[in-house]
């Protein structure tokens, strides 16, 4: 059903593009959760390439570092250009309700890709965060799930595992933890999930505590690096303590980091993302929502699990974020 979306989207605005040439041209700006991540610029790329088929602008502006604190400025700069839609990965389903409504109050539609605010159910009618038009990303529950059956398979549905994780209050990975948690609890009773641990995105941070997990529970099995940093730091702090052979090492996201680790054999296999996807059919929709199309509330985008068997593969490469 959801590919039907996206195609039906697709086509309904390719179908309003002659006559949006003959209106004043179209400025979409996309707000990543920061810029210099490869996963958001690979979603960069995706939508310049729907805005190159839509004959339409996209500016790409975000801060440095996944933070409200410094998302919200770059937004309020935004709001004051005036574009006519604003695609963005709200760093905070909370705190980015307020300024994402002074957007909508300017009149700005709003589409949030990857990430959502409130709890991402939009034009409901209710609540405070409902107002954007769609929420365009991956399914990070299912992902989550992925993550957790691959890592039980691996480790012989036996043994400890954590997982490392941003902070509370990131809808993606809040997600990702709660769909592992929940397939490990409903599906692998011999597995004991330990007790998440919170690295603020800091990888020598992620290193240490897996260190710390270590001292406390020397027959640790596996580790679920919900996000890049968690992942890299994790497996830094397992092969630290030379582990590779012992604990196996699930990364959510694919960038190229990961996939040498995958190549060395530190990471056992990464949960990616199809960032290029979700840039290109946010713009998409966005151009339809604007020449006055119907777009559904969430459309959802796949994963594909990268390993040592299918690293090497040519049609995996595509799914590599890069820079």
């Amino acid at each position: 059903m959801k590919n039907f979306f996206k195609t039906a989207v697709f086509a309904a605005a390719l179908g309003s593009a002659g006559a949006a040439q003959s209106q004043e041209d179209l400025t979409i700006t996309l707000i990543p959760g920061l810029t210099t991540d490869a996963f958001y610029i690979t979603m960069n790329r995706g939508a310049q390439a729907a805005a190159e088929a839509l004959g339409i602008t996209v500016n790409f502006q975000g801060a440095e570092e996944f933070d409200p604190v410094l998302q919200t400025p770059v937004l309020d700069a935004v709001i004051g250009r005036g574009p006519d839609a604003i695609l963005i990965a709200p760093t905070d389903s909370n705190q980015m309700i307020e300024p994402l409504r002074r957007a909508a109050d300017a009149g700005i539609p709003i589409i949030t890709v990857d990430t959502f605010i409130g709890d991402g159910m939009y034009q409901t009618g209710s609540g405070d965060a409902d107002f954007p038009l769609s929420y365009i990303a991956s399914d990070n529950i299912a992902g989550g799930r992925m993550a957790a059956r691959y890592m039980a398979e691996a480790m012989g549905a036996a043994g400890k595992v954590y997982v490392s994780n941003v902070r509370p209050g990131i809808s993606t990975t809040d997600q990702r933890e709660e769909g592992f948690m929940a397939e490990m609890s409903e599906n692998y009773p011999e597995i004991e999930v330990l007790q998440t641990q919170y690295n603020e995105n800091d990888a020598s941070l992620a290193a240490s505590q897996f260190q710390a997990v270590l001292a406390r529970n020397p027959d640790i099995s596996g580790v679920f690096g919900a996000n890049l940093f968690s992942a890299l730091g994790a497996a830094n702090g397992v092969e630290s303590a030379g582990m590779e052979d012992q604990v196996t090492v699930i990364a959510f996201d694919a960038p190229e980091s990961i996939v040498n680790n995958i190549t060395s054999g530190l990471v056992d296999a990464a949960i990616a993302q199809h960032p290029a996807e979700i840039g290109y059919f946010g713009v998409v929709a966005a151009y339809a929502a604007l020449t006055g199309q119907s777009i559904p509330t969430t459309i959802g985008t796949g994963f594909t699990v990268i390993d040592a068997d299918n690293v090497d593969d040519e049609n995996i490469a595509k799914f590599i974020y890069s820079e």
